[in-house]
């Protein structure tokens, strides 16, 4: 069996998120690659997030989630820029949105991950759906997972 892996033409893992995908530029969706993923799975999760918020003085003292997907094709091998793969489910981001949030450190540079999962089974939540929900419903059910890191630093003030 293939290694699952999830990439972007956009930047290499550990590199840096170009700022046409952050807040201080368009605000759209890198595009991902996803590869090896399995027969067995019936569905893939894509969530990405920023734990340095957590520890950042400026943060909001907790994880950001900045875009939550699930319920997507195991057939999807990519998602192109500022788009959703057809019948995926969007979970709310830390604003309170169902949308992607790109980065936008209060300060110093963050990671970002990119973590996928493949799932043996569909979700049962609605659009909406908290990151924390989406991580109780795959507790059982995640066959494999990856991710891809990317990096943003904060633009300093004007």
């Amino acid at each position: 069996m293939q290694d699952l892996t999830i990439s972007s033409p956009a930047f290499n893992n550990g590199d840096y998120i170009p700022a046409k995908y952050t807040s201080d530029g368009e605000n759209i969706s890198p595009p991902l690659d996803f590869g090896g993923i399995g027969e067995e799975a019936k569905s893939i999760v894509m969530i990405m997030d920023d734990p340095d918020a957590a520890t950042d003085p400026d943060g909001r003292g907790k994880t950001f989630d900045h875009w939550i997907l699930f319920n997507i094709s195991p057939s999807t091998t990519s998602i192109a820029e500022n788009s959703l793969p057809e019948g995926a489910i969007q979970g709310k981001n830390s604003l309170g949105q169902s949308s992607y949030i790109g980065p936008a450190p209060p300060n110093g540079t963050h990671k970002y991950y990119f973590r996928l999962f493949e799932l043996s089974d569909n979700l049962e939540l609605d659009e909406g759906a908290t990151k924390e929900q989406v991580l109780k419903a795959i507790e059982n059910c995640t066959l494999r997972q990856t991710k891809l890191i990317g990096k943003y630093q904060a633009k300093p003030n004007q």
